[in-house]
């Protein structure tokens, strides 16, 4: 919508239009003085009042442009600080993650040589006790060895002991018993049984 100031030089435009050249000129018109003066009159009247709406709608527009400036920079700066605590949050998630990144590296590492202490300790008591049985089964194998060594050959002097106990008893008992004048008996028979009876007598 248009102000009436505007109106005012409209109508001065089409009533200076509508006026007459003076005779032999192409500039200069006849106007009437009254119907100008009128005009401008009211012109004048409207300008003070005019420019003061100009003025209050500057104003206005100015206090419209500080709010939403203001407003604006209240928005940024919210903003701003919900980017910085954004990225806060995100600084501290990624400290958090590479913090347990670290911790299970850690216990997986240390997990690991619990491991490998537990298997080599485990795998040297497993040869110690093996070397200790071989070494204990060394033993009784070599005891039993000299054990079956001694017994052979007390068994063997034992049979041979009996063996001649045996021929002394049956030389004693043909001592006992002499065969028959017509029976042959050899001479180194008698040397025997008589050395025979003799042991006997020993015992």
């Amino acid at each position: 919508m248009s102000s009436r100031i505007e109106q005012l030089i409209d109508e001065i435009e089409v009533y200076i239009d509508s006026c007459k050249y003076q005779p032999l000129s192409n500039t200069k018109i006849v106007v009437n003085k009254e119907e100008i003066d009128e005009l401008l009159r009211e012109l004048r009247m409207k300008t003070p009042d005019e420019i003061k709406r100009y003025q209050k709608i500057i104003s206005n527009k100015e206090a419209i442009l500080n709010d939403a400036r203001a407003k604006a920079e209240a928005l940024i700066n919210e903003a701003t600080i919900h980017t910085n605590e954004l990225i806060n949050e995100h600084e501290i998630m990624q400290q958090a993650y590479a913090q347990a990144n670290e911790v299970v590296t850690m216990a997986t590492r240390q997990a690991q040589e619990i491991l490998d202490n537990a298997t080599m300790e485990a795998n040297s008591m497993r040869m110690a006790a093996m070397q200790y049985t071989d070494d204990m089964l060394a033993n009784i194998e070599a005891l039993l060895a000299q054990t079956m060594g001694t017994t052979k050959s007390n068994y063997e002097s034992f049979i041979a002991s009996l063996t001649h106990y045996s021929d002394v008893v049956n030389a004693n008992r043909i001592e006992l018993n002499p065969p028959e004048p017509d029976e042959f008996i050899p001479d180194d028979a008698d040397d025997s049984a008589s050395d025979d009876v003799l042991n006997l007598d020993m015992l």
